[in-house]
């Protein structure tokens, strides 16, 4: 190991000689450069031995050194961090779909834990937690000091514990969330039918994303079959995931052009994703749902889609996470999450703390019924002609106060079915009403021409 030392240090100063011989200006800036390096690397091993020699209590030379990459990788952005052993294996079997914990994606932002989004159908996402809710104690311990993976390991823990979560929310006073862990299994795509219009919910974009869209896809053509009018592709609070992924479901949806690109620091590792021939919509119109939960591969795919006019995206502004996490096994010791490039979509926009803007804002909104004035028809009228249906020419019989019986049986009314009332989800229902018009509108064109 010594001889190898000598041998790379020896090395370096062959090639260092005739750099210094062409250039003398360079090769004096970059020992300078050298120099402070290694003054400051003295800096910090003196620090360590101080805290080794004079804590108050001895801490462990492992504890030390992990806190220090951390602390270094934390510094840069969000999004980089220091993951040992555990939160590695945590993440392996997290991107395959199946992990335990609260079910919410999260980042850090001036100290205290952000989140990005819950994810459906876990114990935050049914506790009310939503995207940008700020996290500030964690069972009455404050969050500020904290690392993003310290945070992340104290909402994990034995399944059917409780944890009370203390969320600031814009608007509203800090409040207390109790939430009980559970087992998180995430089913990546699912799907069902609005009618004539294939509705498919994306909740984040793992390992089994791709193979779940095209059988959901699958499903949804054999149920609806040749009178299918389009598709919603539902992004909304899909936190992102894996890019690959997020590559092959853009690539589901179109037949060529770029996806994405990735630029890092050095101009040659610039990466390009094209699409292939194959659109499995066969070219329907296809309607995508964005809020400000859908971050990273959510965007990737919303953005291509949008620049290609494939799709017309519905609803709020998106998170804007476009930086590039690449994760660096360290052998024996977990491995880093270090950002090494930023998303850029098809026509050169960056999403990095911009998001994308939709092409139709829809706020999502409450739909209550109005009481409307008592109005009389034609019908109600004295002696109204009838229409000259033969097949419902029976006479009127007028009733002065029908109009008003009729009023107030619809008003004391209730549905027999509660699933018949108006959707909740106004952000879906709107994107189905222009699905549907788009549908009417190409049938009236073929048959005008």
């Amino acid at each position: 190991m010594k001889n190898r030392t000598v041998l790379t240090a020896l090395t370096f100063a062959v090639f260092l000689i005739p750099l210094m011989a062409i250039n003398p200006a360079v090769a004096a800036e970059t020992n300078k450069n050298d120099a402070d390096t290694y003054r400051l690397l003295n800096l910090f091993g003196d620090v360590f031995e101080r805290v080794r020699a004079d804590y108050v209590e001895k801490p462990t030379d492992q504890e030390m050194i992990e806190a220090a990459i951390s602390g270094m990788l934390t510094s840069l952005d969000p999004h980089s961090s220091y993951m040992n052993a555990k939160s590695f294996k945590d993440m392996q079997v997290n991107t395959r779909g199946e992990f335990g914990g609260l079910g919410i994606r999260v980042s850090m932002e001036g100290g205290y834990v952000k989140v990005i989004s819950p994810i459906d159908d876990t114990p935050a996402f049914r506790a009310g937690i939503k995207p940008s809710d700020l996290i500030t104690h964690l069972d009455g311990e404050q969050v500020q000091g904290m690392t993003l993976n310290q945070a992340v390991n104290l909402m994990r823990g034995k399944v059917g514990s409780d944890i009370k979560l203390t969320i600031l929310r814009v608007g509203k006073e800090p409040f207390d969330v109790s939430i009980t862990r559970a087992v998180i299994k995430i089913t990546s795509v699912r799907s069902k039918v609005e009618k004539k219009v294939g509705y498919i919910r994306i909740t984040q974009f793992n390992e089994q994303t791709d193979v779940g869209l095209k059988k959901e896809m699958a499903k949804l053509k054999k149920e609806i079959g040749a009178d299918i009018q389009g598709y919603v592709l539902d992004l909304r609070n899909n936190p992102g995931g894996l890019l690959d992924q997020a590559v092959a479901v853009s690539n589901a949806f179109l037949n060529k052009g770029e996806i994405v690109s990735t630029r890092s620091r050095r101009a040659e590792d610039t990466q390009r994703f094209n699409a292939k021939k194959g659109d499995l919509a066969d070219n329907l119109p296809i309607v995508v749902l964005v809020n400000g939960g859908s971050a990273s591969a959510s965007e990737i795919v919303a953005g291509a889609l949008q620049d290609h006019r494939r799709a017309v995206i519905l609803g709020t502004k998106s998170f804007g996470k476009g930086s590039v996490q690449t994760i660096m096994p360290l052998p024996g010791h977990g491995a880093m999450r270090l950002t090494t490039a930023r998303y850029f979509t098809p026509s050169g926009r960056s999403i990095q703390a911009k998001g994308i803007d939709p092409d139709i804002v829809v706020q999502q909104s409450r739909i209550e019924a109005v009481d409307a004035p008592k109005r009389r028809f034609e019908a109600d009228l004295r002696n109204a002609l009838d229409n000259g249906d033969k097949g419902n020419s029976k006479k009127k019989t007028n009733k002065p106060n029908a109009a008003k019986t009729d009023n107030e049986k619809a008003k004391n009314a209730k549905p027999k079915d509660e699933k018949a009332k108006a959707p909740l989800d106004f952000q879906l229902a709107r994107a189905l009403d222009l699905l549907r018009g788009l549908a009417l509108f190409g049938d009236r064109a073929v048959k005008t021409n």
